[in-house]
C-alpha cells in the first residue's frame, strides 16, 4: 500500500468510528415502552455490541496504518533540491520543513534590515559634527537569495512529497 492509499484509508477508518459513536450514542439505550429499533431488545443490543467492536477493529487498523506510514517517514530518505543544493532528509524532517521550520528561517532572514537608518550627521564627543554611515552586519544579497529559497521551500516540498507519497510503499511495523 503506498503512503497516500494508507492516508486516505486512515481519513475513511476515522469517518467510520466517528459514524459509528454517534449510531451507538442513539440506540444504546431506549425506553421500555418504546419498540427497539433493531427489531428485539437482544437483536438491539447485539448491534451497539457489533458496532462497538467495529469501532475497536477500525481504530486499531487506523493505529497501524499510522505507525507504518510514521514508520516509512522516519526511514524513507528524500533528494530534494534547494536553491541548487540537493538536500537529503527523511520525509519526516521534510514534513517538519514544511509545516515550520522553512517558514521560520524566512522570517529570520526577513529581520535582516538596515533598521530604517540612513546616512545621518551626529556631534561626537568633542560636539564635532561627523558623517556617519550604517553599518550593515550581513550582506544583503545573501538575504535576498535566501528569503526566495525560503519563500519557495514549503512548494517545492509539497511538489516532492506528493509524488513520494503516490509512488512509495508504506513499511510495515
Amino acid at each position: 500500500m503506498k503512503i497516500i492509499e494508507a492516508m486516505k484509508q486512515i481519513k475513511l477508518l476515522d469517518s467510520r468510528v466517528e459514524d459509528l459513536r454517534q449510531k451507538v450514542g442513539k440506540y444504546c439505550a431506549d425506553l421500555e415502552a418504546e419498540n427497539p429499533y433493531y427489531g428485539s431488545p437482544d437483536k438491539q443490543k447485539e448491534q451497539v455490541t457489533q458496532w462497538l467492536q467495529s469501532i475497536h477493529d477500525s481504530i486499531t487498523e487506523a493505529i497501524k496504518l499510522r505507525s507504518s506510514i510514521a514508520k516509512t517517514n522516519m526511514l524513507t530518505m528524500v533528494t530534494i533540491d534547494l536553491g541548487g543544493n540537493q538536500v537529503v532528509r527523511p520525509i519526516s524532517e521534510w514534513i517538519l520543513r514544511r509545516r515550520i521550520y522553512a517558514e521560520l528561517e524566512r522570517k529570520a532572514w526577513e529581520s535582516l534590515s538596515n533598521k530604517g537608518m540612513s546616512i545621518a550627521q551626529i556631534k561626537n564627543s568633542t560636539g564635532d559634527l561627523i558623517q556617519t554611515k550604517v553599518r550593515l552586519y550581513f550582506d544583503p544579497i545573501q538575504r535576498d537569495k535566501n528569503v526566495e529559497i525560503y519563500r519557495t521551500e514549503p512548494s517545492i516540498i509539497d511538489r516532492n512529497l506528493e509524488v513520494i507519497n503516490a509512488t512509495t510503499d508504506i513499511l510495515e511495523v
